[in-house]
């Protein structure tokens, strides 16, 4: 059961070009070879500063959030003393 279960979910490595298979063009060398004589502009796919100013980001807008609970509570506790 474990040997089926573990051949159902094995994804073989895809080596652009090398082979011809059923789940995609760019797996066709002749579509390969197409896309790279056309001068198609190369993706960056070098993603490690997007992630790094995407998480700096995450981070100011949580420390923001944490600074308006934070007031928002010390707020409404004066107003509650206040009353009393």
């Amino acid at each position: 059961m474990l040997r089926a279960l573990k051949k159902l979910f094995h994804r073989p490595a895809i080596r652009m070009g090398m082979a011809k298979g059923r789940r995609g063009s760019l797996r066709n060398p002749r579509f390969v070879s197409f896309m790279s004589q056309n001068n198609r502009t190369k993706l960056d796919t070098n993603f490690h500063e997007t992630v790094i100013q995407g998480r700096r980001l995450l981070r100011h807008a949580l420390v923001l959030i944490i600074a308006g609970g934070c007031a928002w509570v010390v707020l409404e506790s004066a107003k509650a003393i206040s009353v009393f």
